[in-house]
């Protein structure tokens, strides 16, 4: 059996793996492996399935259309920050939102809600919803695959901005803030979870940075610069991970 290691592909399997088990992989994931991976009978993979941990594995049978493998060794432990970090982004156009996501994924956010905001310029319901969901929850499993996550970052139904902020029961509710507000370094270390409300391109209203303040979100900044919505989120995300999480 081939050993775990962080140079073999990370693959996530919604179903219960047990050890000595054959498992055939989905054909999306044998075509991945055979043909752009290139991967041969012998070789490993390491397996997940959000349960925590994660399983050795070794491929068995392989061709274009199916690779077949068997389940190995279980192994404890997990990559995920000590650092309880909500990210609430609000709904921005395509690849920006797409990249944020994906990237807050790989610096340790364990929860995402999406936020219709009054100036964001994406309007989505029905099918189209239906479908940005499904198309957002395969960004969040591609990351963790690509940074050996091995439970995965939940994904939040959208909700209007003036839903979620009176949901928010977060200790630490920190909103995004562009030259105005504290600070980073100047933010008591959070003790238990933690908000991050992140803009999308047109930034927020008045009135939602007010109803934010009304419920204790403390107004932060990221410097004298502008930054875009994708860059300001994940600035944002790093910045926590240095002071307070595993970047420290």
């Amino acid at each position: 059996m081939a050993g775990l290691t962080m140079h073999n592909p990370h693959l996530y399997l919604d179903q219960p793996l047990r050890t000595g088990e054959r498992v055939l992989l989905p054909a999306s994931t044998s075509h991945h492996m055979a043909r752009v991976l290139r991967m041969r009978k012998g070789q490993g993979l390491v397996l997940f399935n959000n349960k925590g941990g994660e399983y050795a594995a070794e491929i068995i049978g392989i061709d274009r259309n199916q690779v077949e493998v068997v389940v190995g060794t279980f192994h404890e432990g997990d990559r995920e920050s000590a650092l309880d970090i909500t990210l609430v982004q609000g709904i921005a156009r395509g690849q920006h939102m797409d990249y944020t996501l994906q990237k807050a994924v790989e610096l340790g956010v364990r929860r995402i809600v999406p936020v219709f905001t009054e100036y964001g310029n994406v309007r989505l319901s029905g099918q189209r919803l239906a479908g940005k969901l499904d198309h957002w929850h395969g960004l969040i499993i591609n990351a963790c695959e690509q940074c050996g996550r091995n439970r995965l970052a939940v994904l939040a139904p959208p909700l209007g901005i003036a839903d979620w902020i009176p949901m928010d029961k977060n200790n630490t509710r920190l909103l995004l803030h562009p030259g105005q507000g504290k600070r980073l370094s100047d933010v008591p270390r959070p003790q238990g979870p933690m908000s991050l409300l992140a803009g999308p391109e047109g930034g927020f209203s008045e009135a939602e940075i007010a109803l934010a303040l009304r419920h204790d979100y403390v107004p932060v900044t990221l410097g004298p610069r502008t930054l875009r919505t994708e860059t300001a989120a994940l600035a944002g995300v790093s910045a926590c991970q240095v002071l307070w999480g595993d970047l420290a």
